[in-house]
């Protein structure tokens, strides 16, 4: 029997992502101050944003095993953040153009034991050459305004790039499944 499942996040495409591996799970918004500190790198964030939203559930849901996730895009070593309204997104794109944009998602699983195990994935994505109209009709078509980098991979921004470097599809959308799949066996849980 598997134990239940908990996602620290209530991101729609992470779980979205997540039901294609497990049909049953629970959501919850995790406790985390997402403000970046002094100095820290663009993968350490990420890394400790995952652990910080799993941990922030322990308490409230002992004898779950709780996953948490975090993304990060950075360009040139600075944070990419989610654009929020259609001129950042605008400006993210343009400065992404003809650039390799690197995403750091990070995953931490807290096992019922409260045990705490990761995995980071780092993806690069190289953009093609992006003029300004072509930049209007992609934020027009696809509204990417809640995702880090202004673009959503699954949808038409896959348009916007040269090529994809990455061991994992899914990490680039917000949560790498081959490590998840991995880290939940190791945790106990049955997968097929």
């Amino acid at each position: 029997m598997n134990p239940r499942i908990l996602l620290a996040s209530t991101s729609r495409y992470r779980a979205q992502l997540l039901h294609r591996l497990l049909p049953d799970f629970g959501q919850a918004a995790p406790d985390a101050d997402e403000t970046p500190l002094p100095g820290e790198a663009p993968d350490t964030r990420a890394m400790r944003l995952a652990q910080l939203k799993a941990r922030s559930l322990i308490a409230a849901h002992a004898g779950n095993l709780i996953i948490g996730s975090d993304q990060v895009a950075s360009l040139d070593g600075k944070l990419l953040r989610k654009p929020g309204d259609a001129a950042t997104a605008r400006a993210q794109l343009a400065r992404s153009s003809s650039r390799q944009v690197l995403f750091h998602t990070a995953l931490a699983v807290v096992d019922t034991d409260g045990a705490m195990h990761t995995h980071l994935d780092t993806t690069r994505v190289q953009f093609r050459a992006l003029d300004e109209a072509t930049i209007a009709r992609y934020i027009e078509a696809e509204q990417p305004l809640d995702c880090a980098g202004s673009f959503k991979c699954e949808g038409l921004g896959i348009a916007l790039f040269e090529h994809i470097d990455n061991t994992d599809p899914t990490a680039l959308i917000g949560l790498p499944l081959i490590a998840t799949a991995r880290l939940l066996r190791e945790c106990g849980v049955t997968l097929p």
